[in-house]
């Protein structure tokens, strides 16, 4: 049997892999698999490749139709007419709702990447017999495991006769 588990890195890890092999797991029967952190800061604009859903261009374009309605109406009292005016408030406008909104996504994202959020650092894998199974969950369970299951059949030592032709 193959059990898999998530952890975070801390002392519970080293003392469910300390209590697996007290436990009679050997220790080429244990593998942990850190995950590398994203170092690289999250991007602001979009590709046409890569979204995450924040646009900059709400507020801009919200406040970009507002103004240039509002620039339209005041066109006809003022001096270059309605036409101009629109134009100048829907830049206005726009220009102002980019800065507002670049600026509250910026400061959001800064928030996002201070708060600590509980995630999977590292994949345990133990390959036990059936009869330890159960052992070998509870053991994981008690020392915190975020996550454990129990694959089927363990393959890794015997190989099938398909990888044994290749």
């Amino acid at each position: 049997m193959i059990v898999v588990s998530s952890f975070e890195q801390s002392e519970n890890l080293e003392l469910a892999i300390i209590n697996l092999q007290q436990n009679g797991i050997n220790k080429q029967r244990i593998l942990a698999v850190p995950f590398d952190k994203r170092r690289e800061e999250r991007k602001l604009f979009d590709s046409i490749h890569r979204s995450d859903g924040v646009s900059l261009f709400d507020i801009a374009a919200a406040l970009g139709t507002a103004f240039s309605v509002l620039g339209a109406s005041y066109g006809f009292i003022l001096k270059w007419g309605p036409i101009i005016w629109g134009l100048i408030g829907f830049a206005v406008g726009a220009i102002l709702g980019f800065i507002i909104d670049y600026f509250y996504t910026k400061m959001k994202t800064k928030d996002r990447n201070k708060v600590p959020t509980p995630f999977t650092e590292v994949v345990l894998i133990v390959e036990c017999s059936e009869s330890d199974s159960r052992m070998v969950s509870e053991i994981l369970w008690t020392n915190l495991a975020l996550g454990v299951s129990i694959v089927g059949k363990s393959s890794l030592s015997q190989p099938t006769n398909s990888q044994t032709q290749m």
